[in-house]
């Protein structure tokens, strides 16, 4: 497959590779990030498509040419892992990270400076040991409702552009162990939080929850990322497998909001669960996934049909597509 955009694939011990030609060739990104860089993220600028945010294992890294090369941000994070990125799509000068171990930062210059915002966060915790962000979303109806999950210690949501956090109970969402939040893209208060084994939604901005009851659905019930298509909040993508550290994986569908699902017919199995999606408004249609352990399969018809791109890579985080 090829195409006029550019594939960006972030990767644990291999940095940022990218793909000018929509999957035909690739080369590592250039500048400041090493090519030995673990990047856990990357997130696409709301309006300016060609510049790129890089969450990486020493702090954030930013490009204006559409991820052939980064500089790196100067910022508190410059010592942590930042797994999460998220730009304010109404005033993109503000930008949120989130880390491991897990805190949650902003900046409201473009990444000039940052601070460290207060939230209450475990510093332990099972499974995982020290928790981290694993989902940071600005709600593009109200930019000052903004959310953060964590791995494994809940939910938090901020209605006040981050100035303070407040917790989802658990009789809401009741697994702590969180993978990734959605909130829906056509102006309506719904949100959508993914834990291992089921999917939860309000529609409310969270003062109530109810269960999609996926785990009866899915033959794979390991949930990872939540995509939607980016000009329809109704068609929804969700990434499974069959566990954290599983050896297949799958994507399902759903184009009624998530009241019925669809599991997508893949050219293989993949060799491990299904772990993030990229989309973007240039183009609703063409949606990018990848397993964790480095392959890469598109749809330009939005699931309808999907190929496997040829190149492989080590275990990728983060996964992109901008318009060239």
């Amino acid at each position: 497959m090829s195409g006029n955009f550019t594939i960006l694939a972030g990767t644990i011990g291999t940095g940022v590779w990218l793909s000018p030609d929509g999957g035909e060739s690739w080369k590592r990104a250039g500048g400041d990030l090493w090519n030995e860089s673990r990047v856990f993220s990357l997130s696409v600028h709301p309006h300016e498509p060609r510049t790129v945010f890089a969450g990486a294992n020493d702090g954030v890294y930013k490009s204006r040419d559409g991820g052939t090369t980064f500089a790196r941000l100067d910022s508190p994070m410059n010592d942590l892992d930042v797994w999460r990125i998220a730009v304010d799509p109404v005033n993109p000068d503000i930008i949120f990270a989130g880390t491991r171990p897990a805190a949650l930062f902003r900046s409201v210059d473009g990444g000039a400076h940052w601070q460290k915002l207060e939230a209450e966060i475990a510093e332990e915790c099972a499974n995982v040991r020290i928790p981290r962000v694993t989902a940071l979303t600005v709600d593009p109806s109200d930019h000052r409702v903004i959310w953060a999950g964590l791995e494994v210690d809940g939910v938090l949501r901020s209605t006040d552009g981050g100035d303070s956090w407040t917790r989802i109970p658990t009789s809401g969402i009741p697994d702590p162990d969180i993978h990734d939040i959605a909130v829906a893209v056509n102006g309506s208060t719904t949100v959508l939080t993914s834990t291992p084994r089921e999917i939860f939604a309000s529609g409310d901005r969270g003062a109530s929850w109810y269960p999609l009851m996926v785990r009866e659905q899915f033959k794979l019930g390991y949930c990872r990322h939540l995509a939607q298509k980016a000009d329809d909040p109704a068609t929804l993508f969700v990434a499974t497998g069959n566990g954290a550290a599983g050896d297949k994986g799958a994507i399902q569908r759903s184009t009624n909001g998530g009241k019925s699902w669809q599991v997508a017919s893949l050219p293989d199995e993949p060799n491990s669960p299904i772990w993030q999606f990229a989309t973007h408004i240039a183009d609703p249609g063409l949606v990018l996934a990848c397993s964790h352990y480095g392959e890469i399969y598109a749809s330009q018809n939005a699931g309808d049909r999907w190929s496997k791109l040829p190149r492989e890579f080590t275990e990728i985080r983060g996964l992109a597509w901008v318009p060239n």
